[in-house]
């Protein structure tokens, strides 16, 4: 059988990459087979690709608003009506389950919504007469061409928290997704083209670090957005800064869950196994770490347990499954090595899914639901970003030192409460340092007319993504002060001319 090479997207076209590039393949993960191969872009595909953006820019940043607002909205219409087609991609090359991957494509078409009503995020502001026959308006022009590195966890939602907003506000965009599952980032281009986006404005070139090292320093792109681990992060916005670029850069999370002696424990429970191991944990979103009170510890832990014994795991294309497969066979022994430390560090393995792997397909990247509990800060299984199905729990003794716990903890992205007490809920709404926060919710990832951001190492400098900061991020501003004298011929064009510097009261 042959095995497809994935395409470049270069000025409207499905591009067939250099064949001596470098090569990588792409496994399905719930068989363990490879599928497709990618090859890297080179430089000179990379420049190709930047140039024919930096032509597209010249005329769809002049773009009325109405006809880009056209374009968006048929692309709402055919990402909707292709749903189905593109979960399926989704869960062949990632692993997870086929109604997550429908979500996924579902929180994406939230935020195209958003960026349908960019006439209204667009508007500018007027004041006038500031000073005597003065008056001052502003409004948001786009950059230029920008770029967005995304991971694999999310191959259509995460390119969709960028590529609307930066279409919509004049640029144009050049996507460079993870090579683990990059055959969505083609979906979305015929998409987009379909949809009547001109030539140029959205494009796709695979590849791993070198692709991102060129478009780190390529003259002429302008702002780049990533997702991803924090070390990438950092590096993204270190490097990216430094050639001149505007950089948006989230890193990765460990997301505590503060579960009080009030809280209803079964939905508790039931809310921190499916926020633990949906998407078999592979959410920036997800819950990895539960603290509970003391005082409700073994009660909770046991209820969790019961709860993640039926978790049901299986292909992701299985009707009525719950978790599916890891990325790959180096994410799953990574993973199943943490929960090797956690027990030798003389934390409780208190259900076990290491060595799990399913009757009719032993070679997939599959491990199970894992709890382990007595946890504490000093253990990898604690300090370390898992992004698997492992659910630590750390016992405290009250609100107290459940603040200082995930407050001392580096990560900020998310941290959720479960209780019934509005003025405890309110303490750790005021009180925790992380970005988004759920009372009762286990993945508050906001809506997209809010923005997704999260604090200390869970991001890199402080451009939060999508919503009104997206917008803010893909523009800048300008300040117009305008006069017009009088063009009487009685009176002198220099009239009012001063040689000090004037206030608004002049």
């Amino acid at each position: 059988m042959t095995i497809p090479v994935i395409d470049h997207f270069i000025n409207g076209q499905r591009r067939a990459p250099s064949p001596d590039a470098s090569t990588s393949n792409v496994f399905n993960p719930a068989t363990g087979q490879v599928i497709a191969h990618v090859k890297a872009a080179r430089s000179a595909e990379v420049n190709q690709a930047v140039a024919g953006a930096a032509a597209a820019f010249e005329a769809w940043s002049q773009m009325s608003l109405g006809r880009r607002t056209a374009v968006l909205f048929a692309f709402r219409q055919l990402l909707a009506a292709g749903t189905d087609e593109l979960a399926k991609i989704v869960v062949r090359e990632h692993g997870k389950v086929l109604d997550d991957a429908r979500g996924e494509v579902g929180r994406g078409l939230d935020v195209v919504d958003f960026a349908c009503g960019i006439p209204e995020l667009l508007k500018g502001s007027y004041s006038p007469q500031v000073s005597t026959d003065f008056d001052v308006y502003s409004f948001r022009e786009p950059l230029g061409v920008v770029a967005g590195i995304t991971p694999f966890n999310f191959p259509v939602m995460v390119p969709l928290w960028m590529a609307p907003l930066a279409i919509a506000t004049g640029n144009t965009f050049i996507l460079k997704p993870s090579k683990q599952d990059p055959s969505a980032s083609l979906f979305l281009a015929d998409l987009w083209t379909k949809a009547g986006l001109p030539d140029g404005v959205f494009q796709v070139i695979q590849g791993g670090r070198g692709s991102v090292a060129d478009l780190l320093i390529h003259p002429d792109i302008r702002a780049i957005s990533f997702v991803g681990s924090t070390p990438v992060a950092r590096h993204i916005h270190q490097v990216g800064t430094s050639h001149g670029k505007r950089v948006q850069a989230l890193g990765g999370a460990k997301n505590h869950a503060v579960i009080l002696p009030d809280a209803d424990l079964d939905f508790a429970a039931a809310s921190t196994v499916a926020a633990a191991f949906g998407a078999a944990g592979q959410r920036c979103m997800a819950i990895a770490t539960a603290v509970v009170i003391d005082a409700v510890a073994d009660d909770f832990v046991e209820q969790v347990v019961a709860k993640a014994r039926n978790v049901k795991v299986a292909d992701g294309m299985t009707p009525g499954v719950d978790m599916g497969a890891v990325i790959s066979q180096a994410a799953r022994d990574r993973i199943e090595d943490t929960v090797d430390s956690a027990q030798r560090d003389g934390a409780a393995i208190v259900l076990d899914g290491r060595g799990w792997r399913p009757a009719d397909s032993p070679e997939g990247f599959f491990t199970g639901p894992t709890v382990i509990d007595h946890v504490r800060p000093g253990m990898r299984a604690y300090d370390e970003e898992i992004f698997g199905p492992v659910l630590t729990v750390v016992r405290v003794r009250d609100l107290d030192e459940a603040l200082c716990l995930v407050n001392a903890n580096p990560y900020g992205n998310g941290a959720v409460v479960f209780s019934a007490s509005g003025g405890d809920a309110r303490r750790f709404v005021r009180g925790v340092n992380a970005g988004m926060i759920g009372v009762n919710v286990p993945i508050p990832v906001p809506v997209p007319y809010y923005s997704f951001g999260g604090w200390k190492d869970s991001l890199i400098g402080e451009s939060h993504i999508y919503g009104p900061d997206g917008v803010r991020f893909y523009t800048r501003a300008k300040v117009i002060t305008q006069r017009w004298p009088s063009q009487s011929p009685s009176q002198s064009q220099s009239q009012g001319a001063s040689f000090h510097f004037a206030s608004a009261s002049s």
